[in-house]
């Protein structure tokens, strides 16, 4: 076994293990080793053999002794790097004496040949660029300056899924890369600076790092971060992260924050990395958290925190109560949200509809679960919120004259953008705000105008249709009717609440209702 075996990292076969015991175990003569699988199926004890404890293990049956022949302890950085491109031999020509070449089954002399050949993969190793070693068994740097010495160029590195046990490994390697500016070092398990280190400029230029499945920890990543001047994307997926602290004077350049699948203790955690001045996309995906809050803004507010995240992505998560939907519209510079599979989806039957009520909700949303919000969509999404909680502002005291409009704190708590719905297209007027009668086929149909602007010839017709006929089926109508190609057409609506404005019907999957059109409007045919 080598001398500094303990705690090392090694390939039993397929199965990956970390060296806990390195000695005898008697009545056996010979060396050990102890090691702690990573599939704890692969072992067969907790370290105690005979009634001796020679290691600890996570899990009791986690883990085995086997002989150091048994174990792999990897290759240098190097080694892998010429193994993986094929210049550590050659393909086409085999080696004969030191002089010849064997080509098939011909002899041909050529002196020097060796060194030429040598040269040669030396040019191709200095030309790489983007390096991938992934699950190549790298476990060490290798000799000092040999990588900067043969491979000068390379920026970016995949060195995931290897044998590396420790960051003192990873910064070996990288202060002989000078120009390193992407690293890829998830699925190695290892261990990580307890106490602060002296800063150094090996990760001067490092833009982009993924430390996913490394059993790093938030205090690790915050005293290793003093050496990441530069960091801009920073991945921690799969770490049991479940506390955060308040990263003072680091991380201050970082856009891109990937925290998915660490169970943190509450939502309350994000308030911790809030104030990250630079940070535009946060990933937060099955992180457990049930609730979103930024206590420093009222009603209607923007928060102070979060100043320039653009994106985030809260998918499969606990989040149930709308009150975390109306918080996200504090956020100054929200632009993009992924939400799916939060049990808050399951409160509509009609996955369109909360599409609409999350729009209506966050007035500077642009894309909403990967899908583009159009402005028509959005202006009907707010025409509609405006009027199906119409009553509930009544009743909570909201009126039509400015002077009376006092609607309860409880009211605003829930729907904390219906002041400004009312304040970009009027209060709700009273007719839109009756009951509904009930939905049989004839309380469902419009009575709407068509009118062919640009052909003054064609007079206007009256026609009753569904409110849930799609765009495609009025146009097919229209065909029918002004006997017209309905593939030429261009459908937009008019509405005596909407003067001087015009609403283009521009989805033909889409039915009249989502666009808000009621009795008396008219639609207006192009083509």
């Amino acid at each position: 076994a080598p001398a500094d075996a303990l705690g090392r990292r090694v390939l039993c076969g397929t199965e990956r293990a970390t060296v806990r015991y390195v000695g005898s175990v008697p009545p056996t003569a010979g060396i050990w080793l102890g090691v702690e699988w990573d599939d704890p199926q692969r072992g067969k004890h907790d370290g105690t053999y005979e009634g001796t404890q020679y290691f600890k293990c996570r899990h009791p049956r986690g883990g085995s002794f086997i002989r150091p022949n048994k174990a792999n302890f990897g290759v240098d950085f190097l080694t892998a790097i010429k193994d993986r491109y094929g210049l550590n031999v050659e393909q086409d020509v085999q080696h004969g004496t030191e002089d010849t070449l064997v080509f098939g089954k011909k002899t041909v002399e050529f002196v020097g040949m060796d060194s030429i050949a040598e040269q040669q993969r030396q040019v191709q190793l200095n030309q790489l660029v983007d390096i991938s070693v992934r699950e190549c068994a790298v476990s060490h740097a290798g000799q000092k300056e040999e990588i900067s010495r043969t491979c000068a160029n390379i920026r970016h590195i995949n060195l995931s899924k290897n044998l590396i046990s420790s960051w003192e490994t990873v910064t070996a390697i990288a202060s002989q890369v000078q120009n390193l500016e992407t690293l890829n070092i998830s699925e190695n398990k290892m261990k990580f600076p307890s106490t602060s280190t002296s800063v150094s400029s090996v990760f001067s230029k490092l833009r982009i790092l993924a430390l996913n499945q490394t059993e790093i920890t938030w205090t690790e990543v915050l005293l290793c971060a003093p050496g990441w001047p530069a960091l801009e994307e920073l991945y921690l997926t799969s770490n049991n992260i479940t506390v955060l602290e308040r990263p003072d004077n680091v991380l201050q350049t970082l856009k891109l924050l990937d925290l998915s699948d660490n169970q943190l203790l509450d939502g309350n955690q994000l308030h911790l990395i809030a104030h990250l001045p630079r940070l535009e996309q946060l990933i937060l995906r099955n992180t457990g958290i049930s609730s979103i809050h930024f206590p420093d803004a009222g009603f209607g507010c923007k928060t102070k925190m979060f100043p320039s995240l653009k994106g985030l992505a809260i998918n499969d998560n606990k989040i149930s109560q709308w009150s975390s939907i109306n918080e996200l519209d504090k956020l100054p510079s929200l632009r993009s949200l992924q939400c799916h599979n939060n049990p808050l989806m399951d409160t509509e039957k009609n996955p369109e509809t909360l599409r609409q009520l999350i729009i209506a909700k966050i007035s500077q949303l642009e894309i909403l679960n990967k899908s583009e919000i159009l402005p028509a969509e959005r202006k009907g999404a707010e025409l509609d919120y405006r009027k199906i909680f119409g009553n509930d502002w009544l009743a909570a005291g909201g009126n039509w004259n400015p002077e009376k409009n006092k609607p309860s704190e409880e009211f605003l708590a829930a729907h904390p953008r219906y002041p400004s719905l009312c304040l970009k297209y009027g209060a709700p007027e009273e007719g839109e705000l009756k009951g509904r009668q009930p939905l049989t086929l004839k309380n469902q149909l419009l009575t709407l105008t068509i009118k062919c602007p640009e052909k003054p010839e064609q007079k206007p017709v009256e026609k009753k249709l569904p409110e849930s006929m799609t765009i495609q089926r009025v146009k097919g109508l229209l065909y029918r009717l002004l006997k017209i190609p309905g593939s030429e057409l261009k459908l937009s609506y008019e509405s005596s609440k909407l003067e001087g404005k015009e609403v283009e019907l521009d989805n033909d999957l889409k039915p009249l209702q989502f666009y808000s059109i009621e009795n008396g409007d008219c639609v207006l045919v192009r083509w």
